[in-house]
């Protein structure tokens, strides 16, 4: 029989635990990791860690026997640890690599495998691409116990929790944070962001900050239908005036304003944006992944920043900062990297910037996204995600890439994009996008017009013309 082809996607492998996600298929990737760092590095050395998904502990723990059989030097994370962390981490102790067993944001079923490059940050595609194709068909599995790995002076452990809190505090001025007229309610979405607020800002409010690995049956995704109770929990607690949601392995950002309104992931770049150069007087150029709204591009031509779109997953995005002075980088599901941070999407870093725009202008959230509207205009985007079986997927797909869709309902577009997905610019001013998930049966439906019903409407619209 021959083992099932493993295939990292835009943010890792993943796959449904004990279907195809087995320690054995994880051991066969964890092989192909210390094969291609022998090839690349002297006495290499990896950092690994786990969220809080079920099994992180196991396939943790099966990733480092074979990479310490294999003769890489391991320093593996204590307890459950978020993706900046490794990240950060893989910087702090000069590894060469990090692991995350972590699949993001996907449904509970779903374990995952993410690579981490030394610069901090997703490794490279091309290196993505080489470990993937080095992965065997058959991979032993050592009897070793991490006891003796550790005796044998390869294995090391780690706290990620620790070193990340205190690189917190030289960034941020938590005193002041707690001083802030506006309290703060986080819903970690039982995710590995839930210790990191605990311990920094200990008067928020906090929400599904416990560790439960089925996370109640839902993705861990920060989406506003994912978040109700957040949403309800400030619009009825007068004193809270943000609302702050971190994915399951803490990397993704939603944020709610004072009146319990969801704050997506194109308002919040926009929000950046605005701060670090208008206030922070920091500049350099702005990337985004191509199902980022237009606006990103109208306030840099008004700023004089430049840009520049890839294609979706953030280790495009990556790869540019490390050879280039950026200012922000993001995508439209809540991954944001800003300048003086690390190369990384990071769910808190961001939150906690926005929280010090808040906390030191004295302005609700409300008050600075009408600055930023008065720069490109109000908006409204909403997003679909249609669980279909792959073959209708890709009958989609090829529709779309053949410009087999003249209009969408009533909605006429002028030009069509096809970096990644299909992106049609309307007359009206706003777009609409197809993209097929690469790790999922899912056909994702992204639309933004001028005004919440004209986007439903869009949105509308769209669904009858392609199913």
């Amino acid at each position: 029989m021959t083992p099932d082809k493993i295939k990292f996607g835009t943010d890792g492998w993943r796959a449904i635990i004990a279907l195809d996600f087995t320690v054995y298929n994880v051991a066969r990737v964890a092989k192909a990791q210390a094969d291609w760092l022998h090839q690349n590095f002297k006495d290499p050395k990896v950092l690994v860690g786990h969220d809080c998904r079920f099994g992180g502990e196991l396939f943790t723990e099966v990733v480092t026997k074979v990479l310490c059989a294999n003769g890489i030097k391991v320093a593996l994370a204590k307890g459950f640890i978020s993706t900046p962390m490794i990240s950060l981490g893989v910087l702090k102790i000069s590894a060469q690599q990090g692991v995350v067993i972590t699949a993001s944001h996907n449904p509970p079923s779903y374990n995952g495998y993410k690579l981490k490059g030394a610069h901090g940050g997703p490794s490279s595609p091309k290196d993505i691409a080489a470990v993937e194709a080095l992965i065997p068909e058959d991979v032993t599995i050592p009897s070793e116990s991490l006891d003796q790995w550790q005796s044998k002076g390869i294995l090391e452990y780690v706290n990620l929790e620790d070193m990340y809190t205190e690189y917190l505090q030289t960034k941020f001025d938590f005193e002041a944070l707690k001083r802030s007229p506006f309290k703060l309610a986080y819903d970690a979405m039982f995710g590995a962001g839930q210790n990191v607020v605990r311990r920094l800002l200990p008067g928020a409010v906090l929400l599904h900050c416990d560790n439960n690995p089925g996370f109640l049956g839902q993705a861990p995704e920060p989406l506003d239908k994912n978040l109700q109770e957040l949403a309800h929990t400030v619009a009825t607690t007068p004193e809270v005036k943000i609302g702050l949601a971190t994915d399951g392995d803490a990397d993704r950002i939603g944020l709610y304003d004072e009146e319990g309104n969801f704050v997506d992931a194109h308002h919040i770049l926009l929000l950046l944006i605005h701060y670090l150069h208008k206030y922070k007087n920091m500049s350099g150029k702005v990337v985004i992944a191509f199902s980022v709204t237009d606006r990103v591009k109208k306030m840099c031509e008004a700023y004089g920043l430049p840009v520049e779109v890839t294609p979706v997953g953030f280790k495009y995005i990556s790869e540019i900062m490390i050879h280039e002075d950026v200012l922000v980088g993001g995508e439209e599901s809540g991954g944001i990297a800003v300048k003086g941070h690390i190369p990384e999407r990071d769910g808190i870093y961001d939150g906690l910037l926005v929280y010090e725009f808040m906390s030191t202008t004295g302005k609700t959230m409300k008050q600075l996204i009408q600055e930023v509207y008065d720069v490109v205009g109000t908006f409204f985007y909403d997003r679909k995600d249609l669980h279909v079986e792959n073959d209708k997927k890709n009958a989609i797909i090829q529709k779309a890439t053949a410009n087999q869709y003249p209009t969408f309902g009533k909605y006429k577009f002028n030009r069509r994009e096809t970096i990644d997905g299909i992106k049609y610019h309307l007359d009206n001013g706003g777009w609409i996008m197809l993209r097929a998930s690469g790790t999922e049966p899912l056909l994702r439906v992204y639309a933004e017009g001028n005004s919440k019903d004209e986007t439903a409407d869009i949105l509308n619209d769209v669904l009858k013309t392609i199913l």
